[in-house]
């Protein structure tokens, strides 16, 4: 399905296990309060919310079989987020996940594979969330999803959706990149995915940056995802989001990507993560990310 059929279905995920870090997990209620529901229902779309997946924090980190934090917890939630996102793709509607820490993307992902047989992803972050549990120094797995989503990490991450539902790198595009450890960009090139980092943005433009990534994400591809991760903005536009880099995209960079995004007619599903409230200013980042939403789903147009 695109965004064109106008049916839209919400799932928030209350979480900040995978950042281990307060207020991501109020991400979802924020972005409601911003008023998600009227800025797209004011555009047309049929709009449904399912409400949110319960979280739980479980008193001890690990289990002492594995570093990664809260990994049981995160399997869970995940696993019932791609259950969610799968179901919600079958009831012909489009999947808009509201975060919580961008961990949530191995659930998304994989509800989203569930019925296309090669699914594009365009990865807006400022990180390249390609940690495994032998590489990351935190354990803490919002590090770890683009690397789960192709197949990379641990056994019981990697199973949600089934092992056989795996990315294929020559359409995955990082976006805004500017934050990878020297490791991640040995990874991509391995791979062979395609970085576009903030230098690529600067010099080639926005507009030529995104006509390359919307050719290779969809090239032979049934659907495409967006995950946009607002730190992939600057700070100076996205206050309220946990793991801030300077020099990143700027206001008008994030929506013109987003709204060529649009015009191409490729999204499938998306997500939009790592919004805090408690570091923000006033709800201005959760305000920004609806704003965001509603070009990537073609207000700009109306």
């Amino acid at each position: 399905m695109t965004t064109k059929e106008k049916r839209i279905s919400i799932i928030g995920v209350p979480m900040n296990l995978g950042a281990d870090r307060l207020g991501v997990d109020l991400g979802p209620v924020a972005i409601r309060y911003a008023g998600v529901k009227s800025r797209l229902e004011r555009i047309g779309y049929d709009f449904e919310d399912r409400g949110d997946i319960e979280v739980v924090r479980p008193e001890v980190a690990t289990d002492g079989h594995s570093n990664l934090k809260y990994l049981d917890e995160i399997v869970r939630v995940n696993t019932a987020l791609c259950d969610g996102v799968a179901d919600i793709v079958n009831s012909g509607r489009f999947p808009l996940v509201l975060g919580g820490d961008h961990s949530i993307a191995i659930g998304t992902i994989a509800g989203a594979m569930q019925s296309k047989e090669n699914l594009g992803v365009i990865w807006f972050d400022a990180h390249g969330d390609l940690n495994t549990a032998e590489t990351s120094p935190s354990g803490n797995i919002h590090g770890m999803p683009l690397a789960v989503a192709l197949g990379l990490g641990h056994e019981r991450l990697t199973a949600i959706g089934g092992v056989g539902k795996k990315l294929n790198p020559k359409n995955v595009v990082l976006i805004g990149s500017r934050d990878l450890d020297p490791g991640e960009r040995q990874l991509l090139k391995d791979l062979g995915a395609t970085v576009f980092t903030m230098h690529e943005v600067d010099l080639m433009g926005m507009p030529k940056v995104m006509e390359e990534a919307i050719r290779i994400a969809s090239d032979g591809a049934d659907g495409v995802h967006i995950s946009f991760d607002m730190d992939a903005m600057d700070p100076f536009f996205a206050t309220g989001t946990g793991t801030r880099v300077a020099g990143g995209l700027s206001y008008r960079e994030s929506h013109l990507a987003l709204e060529l995004i649009a015009q191409a007619g490729i999204a499938t599903s998306a997500e939009f993560v790592e919004v805090n409230p408690l570091i923000d200013n006033k709800n201005e980042t959760a305000e920004t990310a609806v704003a965001l939403m509603d070009s990537l789903l073609g207000g700009w147009l109306k």
